[in-house]
């Protein structure tokens, strides 16, 4: 699949693409102003005291890790969030505020963090404060600093009366040295020696109470909480966040664009360009033509008489040209147009290649054969009291009697007369086939205007009888089934098919096209390639067929 047709759905519903992402947008921004502003502060708390100690040990700090992930879990439970409003007099309940608290442990840290939303800066900062003050309350930490001054008091006490116990009992082992020095019976010596040992096992007794006592007094405490960094009152919300719930919304609302585009291109069969003509019905394209705007009279259709010079004028010129290029060798040329269904422009399309071969210069019927809902008199203005039925109901009854003048120099119209009851008898009859080769003597090329295709057997009895067939397409309208459906109609009859015309082209589709090409600009740039082209170079489909020849 080529890259076009990517981007072709895009460009097509460009507008639903973008009315869809602006509304979702606008829609967003909308939203998100009429939301509360909600602000978010943090506190932060330290596990233990390992990291006061002077030489601390891996199972300290993996300890502390383990102990600030229980407290996280504690911080969202009842008793704590309870005793918080309790504490601050807050009027909700507990689950109201565990969904504004959020707790986490710094990995690899002693650190944990509690953090409050609330609408109310202010709020926020002394409900985290006291969120993290209630887990203290509940933990090992002392709570109050009167009783951890008498704790360290009393252990200041012991340690001062262990240090002179021990500096006594040093000065003793002293003294009983020097005895032992001067003692000479073996009974004083063994005496003094069991005195000392005595006295040294003191020591070590009491220098092992010392070094418990000094480590209780200045030592790190592993199940111990404090505030290392409290709140902090937020001066701007963390919530809405404006700008990325507008892009998000935008995103969203352009993807969804983009699939249904996507979807309606899928579910869409009908045919709408060259391409889906020649990929469905096998054939070529022999004309684009856009819509005609403004249609508000039945003359409005017949646009190359009233505005030569619009582009859609240049459009049936080009089909013409087409067409006769693809019967140089057929000087006298009958064609029918026809179309699959109803409204699809068959009758505008006829009347207005009638019209551009007129002014080509040649001469041209212009046969409405449309027994059955004729328009072609309305097209014209001519009356339709006598025409086609008539001819062929009244042999008496000459031609040129019958043709009405059109308006443009060298087309006459043959309307279709008076409506019969039996309009495919008449036209598969030997009188019409007889009223054709009159015709014939007058004219170089007769265009017949009949009905749908599918609709009655009418275009397939006349389609036989004429040189070739031109079907006409509405773009983007006709389905592909359909379309199908009546081209192996007439390839069973054995009509000639001579192409197709896209028809009622939309200005996404088509009009673009015609608009430079027509453009001033277009005819600069083909003035200035006049010289080494041919004439017939400037038409697009000619273009193609004439660089093959001359290879």
């Amino acid at each position: 699949m080529e890259l076009k047709q990517y981007v072709s759905p895009l460009w097509k519903w460009s507008w639903l693409i973008a009315l869809a992402t602006i509304i979702a947008a606008v829609s967003s921004f909308w939203a998100t102003t009429q939301m509360p502003r909600v602000y978010k502060t943090t506190t932060t708390l330290m596990v233990g005291q390992v990291i006061q100690s002077t030489n601390p040990t891996g199972q300290d700090f993996w300890t502390s890790e383990q102990l600030a992930e229980s407290y996280v879990q504690l911080v969202r439970r009842q008793p704590i969030l309870q005793a918080t409003i309790d504490a601050l007099g807050l009027d909700m309940w507990w689950g109201s505020l565990a969904e504004r608290v959020n707790a986490y442990a710094l990995a690899r840290t002693q650190l944990l963090q509690i953090s409050v939303a609330d609408t109310d800066p202010q709020r926020a900062k002394i409900t985290a404060d006291e969120l993290a003050r209630q887990l203290i309350l509940r933990s090992p930490t002392p709570s109050a600093d009167v009783e951890q001054e008498e704790h360290r008091q009393f252990v200041s006490q012991q340690l001062t009366d262990l240090k002179a116990n021990i500096e006594e009992t040093e000065d003793q082992i002293d003294e009983l040295e020097q005895k032992l020095a001067v003692e000479t019976s073996a009974r004083g010596i063994q005496d003094i020696q069991n005195q000392i040992a005595a006295l040294q096992m003191k020591i070590n007794t009491w220098q092992g109470n010392y070094a418990s006592l000094l480590d209780f007094y200045g030592g790190s405490r592993i199940n111990y909480l404090s505030v290392v960094e409290p709140a902090t009152v937020p001066t701007t919300p963390f919530s809405p966040k404006t700008k990325s719930n507008v892009l998000l919304a935008a995103t969203i609302g352009f993807v969804l664009a983009a699939g249904a585009a996507f979807l309606l291109e899928y579910l869409d069969d009908t045919i709408k360009t060259g391409e889906d003509v020649e990929r469905v019905l096998q054939t070529s394209t022999l004309g684009a033509i856009a819509r005609i705007p403004s249609i508000k009279e039945s003359d409005d259709h017949l646009i190359t008489k009233n505005h030569p010079r619009a582009a859609i004028s240049e459009a049936y010129r080009v089909l013409r040209t087409n067409l006769q290029f693809s019967s140089l060798d057929n000087p006298s040329t009958t064609l029918l147009v026809t179309s699959a269904g109803p409204t699809e422009g068959k009758t505008t399309t006829a009347a207005n290649l009638a019209i551009a071969m007129a002014q080509a210069g040649k001469r041209v019927v212009l046969a409405d054969t449309d027994l059955r809902r004729p328009a072609m008199h309305n097209f014209f203005g001519v009356p339709n009291n006598q025409g086609l039925t008539s001819l062929l109901l009244d042999d008496s009854l000459e031609l040129d009697d019958v043709l009405a003048d059109s308006g443009v120099e060298g087309l006459r119209v043959l309307t279709s007369g008076p409506l019969p009851p039996n309009p495919a008898e008449l036209l598969g009859s030997p009188q019409m086939e007889r009223l054709i080769q009159r015709i014939r003597d007058q004219a170089e090329v007769i265009i017949f205007d009949s009905p749908p295709i599918l609709a009655v057997a009418d275009a397939s009895i006349l389609g036989t009888q004429c040189d070739g067939t031109l079907l006409v397409v509405n773009a983007g309208k006709t389905r592909s089934d359909v379309a199908k459906r009546s081209k192996e109609t007439l390839d069973k009859i054995g009509v000639n098919l001579l192409g197709v015309v896209l028809n009622k082209l939309s200005r996404r589709r088509g009009g673009r096209y015609y608009d430079y090409y027509y453009s001033k600009e277009g005819e600069k740039k083909r003035h200035k390639r006049k010289s080494s082209r041919s004439p017939l170079a400037s038409v697009p489909v000619l273009g193609s067929v004439i660089k093959r020849f001359r290879d």
